[in-house]
């Protein structure tokens, strides 16, 4: 009996993949599961680039714009939820589309993440109050403490990974890092990873025409809506830190929209520093068009 396929469509941020797997999706009959760590937010559809009912063309998505903005969401629930709507997409025609460049949650889903104890909703309330009283450094010296070995192996602009890695540690008693192990887990379908490469100009023109996009789709007004909230880790990201700068006087609004443009494209060149590690992905150059690539997806299937 054949195993199930799923078709993973990742990328640089603006390089095209969703419309890909929209098209996919729609030649196989079947729906797209984002992996995008921002877009399961509600309220903030102009900034993570959630795709339109047009866009979508009616083919359902799934784990879009499902949590509230003070909700936790952590790539072991990702791993959870996506094989759980896997699963059920399989079921229907032995295939399923996932679209994102959230590479961590690529990962879990793919190759899986290790078991971690189930972090108490008193500890992270608590954890998260002393954060925000204390500020960034005071959560990087907890970690410091807690588990040395990964604080100087983890991102420490990346505050989320921070604060998860402090909470799992004051839960289980012992270092996050000794929880660890990077083995592979063993999943009943087969995944095909294609990535969405090319031209590093032409890329770094497509995000600085998205920004633009944005701020006519009413990116300003998005992020005022959410300004009261800017607290939550949610919002902590490219795109509503430099609008509230903004909001605060510190930046012009031609300066955010400048700085909204070169952090993209830092995070873009992260992104593909990060897909040069994974020898599994098949790369396919985004200039060639959504066709093209899509028809190249179908002829690496046998259904």
């Amino acid at each position: 009996m054949k195993k199930p396929k799923l078709i993973v469509i990742t990328g640089p941020t603006a390089s095209g993949k969703s419309a890909l797997a929209v098209e996919v999706a729609s030649r196989l009959d079947t729906g797209v599961i984002s992996a995008d760590s921002r877009q399961v937010y509600k309220g903030i559809p102009v900034v993570t680039a959630v795709p339109t009912q047009e866009e979508r063309r009616g083919v359902a998505h799934h784990l879009l714009e499902v949590l509230p903005l003070d909700s936790y969401y952590s790539a072991s629930e990702f791993e959870r939820d996506a094989l759980a709507v896997s699963e059920g997409l399989f079921e229907r025609n032995g295939v399923a589309v996932v679209c994102g460049g959230s590479m961590m949650y690529v990962d879990a889903l793919c190759n899986g993440i290790d078991e971690l104890p189930t972090v108490p909703e008193e500890t992270r309330t608590s954890l998260m109050e002393s954060w925000r009283e204390n500020g960034d450094a005071w959560l990087l010296s907890e970690l410091e403490s807690l588990d040395p070995e990964h604080f100087r192996r983890v991102d420490q602009k990346n505050m989320k990974r921070v604060f998860h890695a402090v909470e799992v540690s004051i839960a289980a008693g012992r270092p996050y890092s000794s929880m660890l192990t990077g083995g592979v887990k063993k999943r009943d379908f087969e995944v095909i990873k294609i990535c969405l490469d090319g031209d590093r100009q032409e890329l770094f023109g497509r995000i600085n025409r998205r920004v633009e996009y944005m701020m006519a789709r009413g990116l300003e007004e998005e992020a005022r809506s959410v300004y009261p909230l800017r607290h939550l880790n949610s919002l902590n990201t490219v795109g509503l830190k430099e609008m509230f700068l903004w909001f605060d006087g510190i930046f012009t609004k031609e300066e955010a929209v400048a700085k909204i443009q070169k952090n993209t494209r830092v995070y873009a060149k992260k992104q593909l520093t990060w897909y040069k590690r994974d020898e599994a992905l098949t790369r396919m150059d985004f200039s060639d068009g959504v066709i093209a690539n899509a028809g190249r997806i179908l002829d690496m299937l046998v259904l």
